[in-house]
């Protein structure tokens, strides 16, 4: 069977925006790609699949799926079909990303100190001080050149007309960067010459910018001050990640036991003594970052941290205190905020958002349950959700037994098709819903956008969750000179 015919018998639904197909048949951007797969047979194309998967797992690209209870690696899904983006799509995407994180930057600045837009009614105060994730030890306390949100990531989805809609944002500890490195560097391997042919701009900074930036908000005036990556350790889902980012930087990965605190300072322990730390690019949540201030049981932090970073001996990146810009209820306001701050019109639109702490929203979205997603504000990865349209009787009546028990922790939007994209599946070129995940890094020279990102695929036929730990993959994000 040749790759024509795989071609010719990919279906789309004509209700979803395709990446590749549109109303005048292949996309400008896949082009190229096209022609170049059109020449190999079905049995090269299966061949290119099976050499990913094996590099996947020589190289332990796995990730850890906590589903039963049980830590279970799995290697991580990956298509090798590229997902493509013009040029002037990415401007577009990347003058987006950049005002949005510049009003949630001036509002957590604004929150933790002077909060203005409390004052002025543009945001509720109620809202904020019952955020769970709201952090009362960062009030007033000064952060390295008023930056709070250094690491990114900002999850967008294009609906039926093609237009793109900021999903949710991540500023807490965003993770998948490592995954958009390797996924490239597997697609070298796979499609050598489609990069430079197709002019692909490249992902590869993303290391050195990030650790330029670390070292950037070191405060004692060395040549090279000591950054530091803390892990929650082997079991964290994410450690594949965390280990990758250290060796690519160059600098030590470290758990809570290596670091120890000393009169305000932060030193790690080494085999030749302790050595104070300038800069933590931390992995851990706020909750377990200081036993002494957080919770007492953690044994993942280190007892006076947030004393060291309270006097400046120490820069934690990302701030503490960021969840309260990425609680789902607060996320509604995120478009007041560009206009209050910045006095211009958003230029990515928001998911229309329901916070059912309103009893009208609670009304409304009840009576239409099977056409909204309902999620609860400040869980991850799929969870916590229901989607209406997928949804059992029973599920329902469930979900709105929890919602009117705790109803700030619950916000509703209305299903967002989210756009498919070519993907190659048993042998066949076959139609999956992506979102697209892009990595903002916000360093004291301004914000850096990697060009491209993850791009999260919902691998099971008609699912829309594309989160790894619920049955997603991902694949190869080219953003085009």
């Amino acid at each position: 069977m040749e790759a024509t015919n795989l071609l010719s018998r990919y279906g789309t639904d004509m209700r979803v925006w395709d990446e590749m197909f549109g109303s005048e048949g292949i996309r400008p951007a896949y082009r190229s790609l096209v022609e170049a797969i059109q020449n190999l047979s079905a049995a090269e194309m299966t061949h290119k699949d099976e050499l990913a998967k094996k590099l996947f797992m020589s190289q332990g690209i796995t990730f850890t799926v906590y589903s039963s209870g049980e830590g279970i690696e799995k290697i991580f899904p990956f298509d090798i079909i590229p997902r493509i983006l013009e040029a002037a799509e990415w401007k577009h995407i990347e003058e987006g990303i950049r005002q949005r994180l510049k009003a949630l930057n001036i509002f957590l600045k604004d929150i933790y100190h002077q909060q203005f837009i409390i004052r002025d009614g543009i945001v509720p105060a109620k809202l904020i001080y019952s955020c769970p994730n709201f952090v009362r030890q960062m009030v007033n306390v000064p952060v390295p050149f008023d930056i709070y949100t250094h690491i990114s990531g900002i999850d967008l989805i294009r609906d039926a007309d093609g237009s793109y809609y900021v999903l949710e944002d991540n500023l807490r500890t965003p993770s998948g960067v490592s995954y958009m490195l390797e996924n490239r560097s597997i697609t070298y391997r796979i499609f050598p010459d489609l990069l430079p042919r197709n002019k692909v701009r490249s992902v590869k900074d993303y290391p050195d910018l990030l650790l330029k930036n670390l070292v950037a908000l070191a405060s004692r005036q060395k040549s090279d001050p000591t950054v530091v990556l803390l892990t929650p350790g082997m079991f964290n889902s994410a450690y594949f990640e965390h280990s990758t980012l250290a060796r690519m930087m160059g600098i030590e990965l470290v758990e809570g036991s290596d670091l120890v605190v000393d009169n305000h300072k932060v030193y790690m322990k080494t085999t030749s003594g302790l050595r104070q730390v300038d800069v933590i690019y931390r992995r851990v949540d706020d909750d377990f970052l200081d036993p002494l201030v957080f919770r007492p049981d953690s044994i993942l932090g280190v007892p006076g941290l947030y004393g060291a970073y309270r006097t400046g001996h120490v820069a934690i990146v990302n701030a503490m205190g960021n969840g309260v810009a990425d609680d789902k209820a607060v996320y509604s306001f995120v478009p007041a905020m560009i206009r209050y701050y910045l006095n211009e019109e958003p230029i990515l639109k928001n998911v229309p958002t329901y916070p059912l702490e309103q009893p009208d929203n609670r009304k409304m979205v009840f009576e239409k349950m099977d056409r909204m997603v309902i999620k609860k504000t400040n869980e991850s990865g799929g969870y916590g959700m229901l989607i209406g349209s997928a949804a059992t009787e029973k599920q329902m009546e469930e979900f709105k037994v929890a919602v009117e028990e705790d109803p700030r922790s619950y916000i509703a939007q209305p299903i967002i098709s989210l756009s498919s994209a070519p993907c190659y599946i048993n042998g066949v070129l076959q139609p999956r819903r992506v979102d697209l995940r892009p990595f903002a890094l916000y360093g004291p020279d301004g914000i850096d956008i990697v060009p491209g990102g993850l791009t999260r695929v919902a691998l099971k036929e008609g699912s829309l969750v594309v989160n790894s730990s619920q049955g997603g993959g991902s694949k190869d994000t080219w953003v085009l000179e």
